[in-house]
């Protein structure tokens, strides 16, 4: 299998200042509950908190709908989140929106807990694949329909820790 680089980590770490910069303009004074989608978005989560200014609380959600690199259509929550969202402002923190079909689940999921608000925000925006539209509020980079690994994204859970985005070749 051979990966070719298709997202610099420099360009990477520009974006995830660009996201936090905008971010932190929308909350100014606010704390944000952010949920990061396990596994793929942990590493973007805590670089994209890290640079942002209000206070960060993190909660995180694992769900599965993949295998390999096929989506089953089916999601399932692994890991829930542990604490009340209700009157909060959250957001979103998610690697990639392909389907929608999963963002989809998760945002009805979420609201029915009463948040203040709710927004989303994406490493890796991949339209040509969508099946479900839904509402981006920061969107990081939009790709072709290419598989990706890197930067969290895996393949059967390898490959998540390359600094850079690569796609298979």
């Amino acid at each position: 299998m051979e990966i070719k680089e298709l997202i610099s980590k420099q360009e990477i770490e520009e974006k995830v200042e660009e996201l936090a910069n905008k971010i932190s303009n929308d909350y100014k004074g606010k704390t944000i509950q952010v949920i990061c989608v396990l596994k793929g978005a942990a590493i973007f989560a805590v670089e994209l908190a890290m640079k942002i200014i209000p206070n960060v609380r993190f909660e995180f959600i694992e769900l599965s709908s993949y295998e390999g690199t096929e989506s089953t259509g089916q999601i399932k929550v692994n890991k829930d989140i542990t604490s009340s969202i209700e009157g909060k402002d959250v957001l979103i923190v998610e690697d990639i929106i392909d389907t929608g079909i999963t963002l989809d689940f998760l945002r009805k999921y979420l609201l029915s807990k009463n948040p203040k608000s709710l927004k989303i925000c994406t490493l890796v925006n991949k339209p040509a694949r969508r099946k479900v539209e839904v509402p981006i509020d920061y969107n990081g980079f939009e790709i072709e329909n290419k598989y990706i690994v890197g930067h969290g994204f895996d393949i059967d859970q390898d490959y998540r820790n390359l600094p850079y985005i690569g796609y298979i070749e």
